[in-house]
């Protein structure tokens, strides 16, 4: 049992000596997660530039979804209340904080009136595209059940 408490102590040890002060420089990015990043950040983008022309197709493309009546309906809504404000971005930030393939984006972007849009997104890797999940009504496939969020019986 001490050797347990010696190891897990030594292992925290070596964590936190390999964490760096407000002082230290930041090592670069290595080039995968930065490949992430940069793909991740270019679905904001195209999410944006969709919004922008209003297009319904491009929406669907970066939300990776099915082109279907669902999807159309959804993404008409969508640019029914985002489209076609001529969104300048701001900022974006890309967090890998849900692993390789799945992370979070905040957009930060603003429209030619000068009204801002501030906005957090889940981005997910799917055969090597990145995807933003900005649709949320997709239909459960036949003969499977959506999960619950009931609690459970005692």
């Amino acid at each position: 049992m001490k050797r347990r408490r010696l190891l897990a102590v030594l292992a925290v040890l070596v964590v936190a000596s390999g964490c760096s002060s407000s002082d230290d420089k930041v090592a670069p990015a290595s080039p995968s997660s930065s490949a992430s990043a940069d793909g991740a950040r270019k679905a904001v983008e195209t999410y944006v530039n969709a919004l922008n022309s209003r297009s319904a197709t491009d929406l669907i493309a970066v939300g990776g979804v099915k082109d279907a009546k669902w999807s159309r309906q959804e993404a008409a809504q969508i640019l029914a209340d985002r489209g076609g404000r001529g969104w300048k971005i701001k900022d974006v930030q890309i967090e890998h904080d849900m692993g390789p393939n799945t992370g979070s984006a905040r957009l930060v972007a603003e429209d030619k009136a000068g009204k801002p849009l501030q906005d957090t997104f889940t981005v997910m890797r799917q055969k090597g595209t990145w995807h933003l999940v900005v649709f949320t009504h997709q239909p459960t496939e036949p003969g499977k059940e959506p999960a619950s969020t009931d609690k459970p019986g005692s």
